[in-house]
């Protein structure tokens, strides 16, 4: 289990058992001082001997590759600005599986729909929630009900109870 600390902290923390390697101290004795395992120390110290106190600076963990590379990225937002409709999609509005499918169509790359969402949060883009609202709505209506009718419901109710 990682400890907790920076990794500049972690890497101070070798240095130190590195310089008390270095002055002849065991194993036992340089895990008690920087507060690590017998195990840790010894690691440490094997990776000193091979390759100096650079052996002992924290390795970067960057996880695979990208599918996309930042241009490939540029051109999928600029793919995206122009729209649904643009492409042929029937829905006026980009969703997780319609960009999954642009995103193979342009670059031949396959993408869990669900990722999508994290792949794009960076590049500025957020999911939203269309307002479920009916074709058939009438403005004009619910304005005038909310303007005649609601406040004299409203008034009814209060003088009711």
């Amino acid at each position: 289990m990682r400890p907790s600390g920076t990794p500049e902290a972690l890497e101070a923390r070798r240095k130190i058992a590195a310089r008390l390697f270095a002055q002849g101290k065991s194993l036992t004795e340089v895990a008690a001082a920087v507060g690590s395992s017998k195990s840790s120390a010894h690691r440490w110290e094997q990776a000193w001997k091979r390759g100096g106190v650079d052996a002992l600076r924290p390795k970067r963990h960057p996880g695979p590759k990208p599918k996309l590379n930042p241009v490939q990225r540029r051109q999928l937002l600029a793919a995206l600005k122009r729209g649904t409709r643009h492409w042929g999609y029937r829905l006026a509005g980009w969703t997780g599986p319609l960009v999954r499918d642009m995103i193979r169509r342009l670059f031949g790359v396959e993408y869990h729909a669900e990722y999508v969402v994290k792949l794009l949060r960076p590049l500025g883009w957020s999911p939203q929630k269309p307002e479920r609202r009916a074709r058939e709505r009438n403005e004009r209506a619910i304005a005038r009900w909310r303007r005649d009718d609601w406040p004299r419901l409203k008034k009814e109710r209060a003088t009711a109870s």
